[in-house]
């Protein structure tokens, strides 16, 4: 099990933020923060929202997404796409590093 869960940890981790991320309520106000930006006392960084926007979209809300970061659709996308790459792997044996 230990084995598994280290093999799989980056497909386990994205799996669970997406949910996370589709269960939480995007329209509370912010009760904490990584961003390390912010824990410096600066007001501007280019990532904060991006969750709020994957929250939206994963709530419906295209709009509001693009409001609150306008690289929430690729981050999703891509999110998306490494999701599918290594659930690949996973059950077809394919290489998730594997390029070609």
């Amino acid at each position: 099990m230990i084995k598994f869960l280290k093999t799989n940890f980056e497909l386990i981790f994205w799996i669970a933020a997406l949910i996370a991320l589709g269960v939480s309520n995007p329209a509370a106000g912010p009760q904490y923060s990584l961003c390390p930006f912010k824990a410096m006392g600066i007001t501007w960084c280019p990532g904060c929202g991006i969750g709020h926007a994957i929250s939206w979209l994963l709530h419906g809300n295209i709009a509001k997404s693009w409001q609150a970061h306008w690289l929430g659709v690729p981050a999703l996308l891509i999110i998306g796409y490494r999701i599918y790459v290594l659930g690949r792997s996973l059950f077809v044996g394919k290489q998730a590093y594997n390029f070609e």
